[in-house]
């Protein structure tokens, strides 16, 4: 069975990579090498693109127009570099906002954190919590909106 490829954007980083893997193989449940299509969709879901079936079959014809039903992990791989390159870093950024603004509120306040911090597993003080978010309060009103969030997130990436 050829494989045909589409020219790739930028390379995805190593962790990116392991990333891939490790989901991969986490759909892989019988270790054949291989997921079929409504695992494929069902993972990448997982890794919050939100895609149709009709999407994952055609994106898996532009990588293999001879396609059995099945993906290979390199298939995979190929067509998850052409997802990774399209997505968008504010975007991306957005969503891990919402997941510590629980409440909707627009903004992360200590009741926020303390919720992450027990879900994760970590024991922290109020005083604690509340020192992170004066770290990075630039309006000094005790919590962090979405702006002042994506500047931190900006600050430890290579963005």
């Amino acid at each position: 069975m050829a494989t045909t490829r589409r020219p790739r954007g930028p390379e995805l980083s190593e962790d990116e990579k392991q990333e891939l893997r490790e989901a991969f193989e986490l759909f892989d449940t019988e270790r054949k090498g291989t997921v079929d299509l409504h695992e494929l969709k069902v993972l990448m879901r997982a890794l919050g693109f939100d895609v149709k079936k009709a999407e994952v079959v055609k994106y898996v014809h532009d990588v293999d127009p001879h396609n059995g039903g099945f993906v290979t992990f390199d298939q995979y791989l190929s067509l998850m570099t052409d997802r990774y390159g399209d997505r968008n870093p504010d975007d991306e950024m957005m969503k891990a906002f919402s997941l510590f603004d629980g409440d909707g509120s627009g903004t992360i306040n200590v009741r926020n954190l303390r919720a992450v911090a027990r879900e994760l597993g970590e024991t922290l003080t109020d005083d604690e919590l509340q020192a992170m978010i004066d770290e990075f309060d630039n309006d000094q009103d005790g919590e962090i909106d979405a702006e002042e969030f994506i500047s931190i997130m900006k600050q430890g990436s290579a963005y």
